[in-house]
């Protein structure tokens, strides 16, 4: 372990390596040059190597030193985790063996505008459930009661309904849900329709009659994307619908991504990791992937 990440520490210790040893650099973002794109700070990263491989998905987004600028400098190629995850996305976005389906979920639709027009244009069927579900129901005039849910973005979800009406995609929303008058594990709850939803009480969870839906819209799709659970996946009462989804999902016969901790916690969970055809590590990487902008870490790549 290298006491820095750049400068005579590390150099001292890259250049006493045997062959065949690893060095761990300390944290590059110690220097707010990294995070700049310096080309000199990437420079002093290069002098440590005579190759450099980004196998760093989940960073690909961000035009850093260590995984942009210092690509510019040295032959450069993208590790196999890289590569993998790339195909795996290009596989589901670039030409999807359709039927096509995209699920997401999340807490705000805030996060994912984009994510969510694109796919509405590219998708068979566009599964949205979580808080986000509850602004495109609340967007169609269903009264949420106390639900997560956010009254300014109402026609931006109108707006992803139109694109997906042009493009002929399907969109499935949550028909009933697991309702409580608090986010918490111990909190008195119920399985009601969307639009039954007591005062004061909030969806914190798709129910059955929604995973029903969701299985129905699946059947005989060829890809499936998934990003963000169904719920509030943290607390196990209110986890079951995201974990229904990805049993729902091992037992397609699709290819399946599945993208965002709490999706591919999910599908750890359920014991079905083997069954989906690719777990994404990347978080904001993958977003921006599916919303269609370059990636500055794999533009750089010559090879990627």
């Amino acid at each position: 372990l290298a006491p820095d990440s750049v400068g005579p520490a590390a150099e001292a210790v890259v250049e006493g390596l045997a062959n065949g040893a690893v060095a761990l650099l300390e944290n590059t973002r110690f220097y707010p040059q990294e995070e700049q794109n310096d080309p000199a700070h990437a420079a002093r990263l290069a002098k440590l190597a005579d190759l450099y491989v980004n196998d760093a998905f989940g960073a690909a987004h961000r035009a850093h030193a260590s995984t942009e600028g210092i690509a510019r400098l040295l032959p450069s190629a993208a590790g196999l985790h890289m590569a993998a995850e790339l195909s795996a996305l290009e596989r589901a976005l670039a030409d999807p063996v359709r039927p096509f389906a995209a699920i997401i979920g999340g807490a705000k639709a805030s996060d994912k505008i984009e994510v969510l027009k694109r796919l509405a244009s590219l998708a068979d069927v566009l599964l949205i459930g979580g808080g986000m579900g509850n602004t495109f129901l609340h967007a169609r005039g269903v009264n949420l009661q106390a639900s997560l849910l956010e009254p300014d973005l109402v026609e931006t979800a109108r707006d992803v309904d139109e694109i997906a009406a042009r493009a002929h995609c399907r969109v499935v929303l949550p028909v009933d849900g697991v309702v409580a008058a608090e986010a918490s594990a111990g909190a008195e709850r119920r399985t009601v329709p969307v639009s039954e939803i007591p005062p004061g009480w909030r969806i914190l969870d798709v129910g059955p009659r929604t995973t029903a839906a969701y299985g129905e819209a699946l059947q005989g799709v060829k890809t499936v994307l998934w990003n963000g659970p169904m719920g509030v996946y943290e607390l196990a009462p209110f986890a079951e619908g995201t974990n229904r989804l990805a049993r729902l999902l091992a037992e397609s016969g699709a290819f399946v991504v599945v993208g965002g901790g709490d999706a591919v916690a999910a599908v750890q969970a359920a014991g079905v990791a083997d069954k989906m055809g690719h777990l994404s590590t990347g978080g904001g990487a993958t977003l921006e992937f599916v919303e269609g902008k370059i990636l500055p870490g794999v533009a750089v790549l010559p090879d990627a």
